[in-house]
Order: C-alpha cells, then sequence, then structure tokens
C-alpha cells in the first residue's frame, strides 16, 4: 500500500500542477509562457528517455538530437507532401525505432567513451544528411508545417486559439512517458538494467540477456525523442538543421546530468526548468556555454545530480537524528 502510494503521489502531483499552471498564469495575465512551457515538455520527453538509457543502462548518447531531428523531419516532409499527413508522427516514431534498432546492434557491443564516440558520429552524420539534402530545406530547414489533427478535434498546432490546449497535449505525453519508464525502472527489466549498469559481465554470468535489455532501452529512449521532435515540428510550424546539432544532444547529456542520471523526477524538473528559462533568453549568446559549463560542473562536484546532493543531505540528516548505532 505504502509502495503504491509512493508510486502513486509524485503523478497526482504533477496532473494538479498541469492542471493549475494555466489558471495561475491566466490569473497572472501571463498566458504567453504557455508557449515555452509547451516546448519544454516535448524537450523534457526526450531527457526522460534518456535518462532510461544513461542513469539505468549505463549506456552513454551523445547523439539524441540525430533521433529527435528523424521523427521531426519526417513528421514535416510527410506533411507539407501532402501524401499522408495524419502519418506523419506514427511514421515518425516508426521510423526513429527502426533507424535506433539498425544503429544499436552494431554500437552498443562498444562502452564508455567508445559508445560515445560512435553515438557521436551518428548525430555528425544526421546532421550533414540534413545539411545536404534538399528535401530537408538545407540550411534553411522545412517551414509551413501543418497541424496535426487526431481524435475529437484535437490538434498539435502553434495557433494561438489553442495555446491552452497544446499545453495539456504535451504535458499529457509526458505524464504518460514518465508513467511507462517509472513502471519500466519498477519492473523485472528495471531491476536488470540496474544489474547491467553495475556489471556487464556479473549481470551475463547471472543469466540476464545484456545486449537484448540494452537494445530494448536505446530502441524505446530514441523513440522518446522521435516523438517529441515529430510532435514540436507540428507545435512550431517548422524544424531546422540547429535540431540535430551535436551541441543540442551534449543539452540533453547536461540536464540529465545535473537532474540525476538516475532519478527520472529530478531529471523531468531540471530540464523543464532549465529549458524554460532557455527558451525565455534568459542565458543570452551564452546559452549553449551554459549549458556545457553546468555539465562540466556536475561531473566535477555532483555527479549523482542535484537531486543526488539533495538525498545525500537527508540520509546524513537522518543518520544524525537516529544516532550512532543507526544502520547506513
Amino acid at each position: 500500500m505504502r509502495t503504491a502510494l509512493r508510486r502513486i503521489l509524485p503523478l497526482a502531483v504533477l496532473a494538479v500542477l498541469i492542471a493549475a499552471a494555466p489558471l495561475a498564469l491566466g490569473a497572472l495575465k501571463a498566458d504567453f509562457y504557455l508557449t515555452q512551457l509547451t516546448m519544454s515538455a516535448y524537450y523534457s520527453l526526450v531527457t526522460l528517455g534518456l535518462c532510461l538509457l544513461m542513469g539505468y543502462a549505463g549506456q552513454i548518447s551523445l547523439g539524441h538530437a540525430g533521433f529527435f531531428a528523424i521523427g521531426g523531419y519526417t513528421a514535416a516532409v510527410l506533411s507539407t507532401s501532402h501524401a499522408a499527413p495524419w502519418l506523419s508522427i506514427p511514421a515518425a516514431v516508426v521510423l526513429t525505432a527502426v533507424v535506433a534498432l539498425l544503429i544499436g546492434i552494431p554500437v552498443l557491443r562498444l562502452r564508455g567513451h567508445y559508445l560515445a564516440m560512435a553515438t557521436l558520429a551518428f548525430g555528425f552524420i544526421v546532421s550533414r544528411v540534413i545539411l545536404g539534402t534538399a528535401l530537408f530545406g538545407q540550411a534553411d530547414g522545412i517551414s509551413d508545417v501543418p497541424a496535426y489533427r487526431f481524435f475529437a478535434g484535437l490538434a498539435i498546432s502553434g495557433k494561438r486559439s489553442l495555446r491552452l490546449q497544446n499545453f495539456y497535449v504535451a504535458w499529457a505525453l509526458v505524464l504518460v512517458g514518465i508513467l511507462v519508464a517509472g513502471n519500466l525502472v519498477l519492473s523485472r527489466t528495471g531491476r536488470a538494467l540496474r544489474a547491467i549498469h553495475g556489471d556487464e559481465e556479473a549481470a551475463a554470468a547471472s543469466g540476464i540477456d545484456v545486449a537484448r535489455h540494452k537494445l530494448i532501452t536505446f530502441v524505446l529512449s530514441a523513440v522518446y525523442a522521435g516523438l517529441a521532435g515529430a510532435c514540436l515540428t507540428h507545435f512550431n510550424g517548422g524544424i531546422g538543421p540547429g535540431e540535430a546539432g551535436i551541441l543540442k544532444s551534449v543539452r540533453y547529456v547536461a540536464l540529465v546530468a545535473a537532474g540525476g542520471m538516475s532519478s527520472l523526477w529530478g531529471t523531468l524538473a531540471v530540464s523543464t526548468s532549465l529549458t524554460f528559462l532557455s527558451l525565455r533568453g534568459a542565458f543570452g549568446l551564452y546559452d549553449d556555454a551554459v549549458f556545457g559549463g553546468l555539465l562540466v560542473l556536475i561531473m566535477l562536484f555532483a555527479p549523482n545530480g542535484l537531486f543526488g546532493i539533495i538525498r545525500g543531505t537527508r540520509r546524513t540528516a537522518i543518520r544524525r537524528t537516529a544516532g550512532p548505532g543507526a544502520p547506513r
């Protein structure tokens, strides 16, 4: 009972915050913040998937901006060609999953900095293909992407009249994303991933199919990125090659590291906050430098992330209160 409550309570609190945010912003006459909060939700979806890969499977990826771009450009091409606009998001998700599967089979045999370099190379390839292909608009990207319409009259669009609707759609996806990720972490697969993160050889010796679990997590994390890319492309009405840039991948890694690589909720909180500030122009011309510097500082002084510091402080306080004989 207590465990179930502990799992449901954070989701309930997030749902209440999502419902209350537009009301609070409306009262403050700051509805325009909903646009940046909606975009922050989609970017946070990418970091949630990356948190699963890095924090639980122990596999680093510097190519998630590439998966984001694959999803976004697939949605943009299908929508603007008028061939099958209703297929744009499903096709984006499927294509992202297929590419992740094809890339993951050989790449996930690598470890450590070799894996980081391989995923970095993948990101470079996606970026160069986009810049060199006329179908993708090259340096100009693709604009005039129409709204994505689905059931009950809902649509993913940047129109001002649909601002509130799109805020709820984006954050509903985040709720589903963190629910899926949380259930995975607490499942048998999640226990296997933690074992792999701790020691791959020991995990394999205990009967865990290491390659299969790593590949599933890699594909799932890529699907999160592809879905986010497709939805944000429809919301923004376009996508440019900057979304596939290496600095975008570094930013995602920095956000996961800052939130705590094994903390889905920490990643969500830090990612939403910093992305919102970035979109509001709080960091100015030093935007990329701030995220790069953040990654360096976190790795040096707080390798478990900001929420890791909070948990560590809390444990220390509990031990001091309990006395010297308390279990550690």
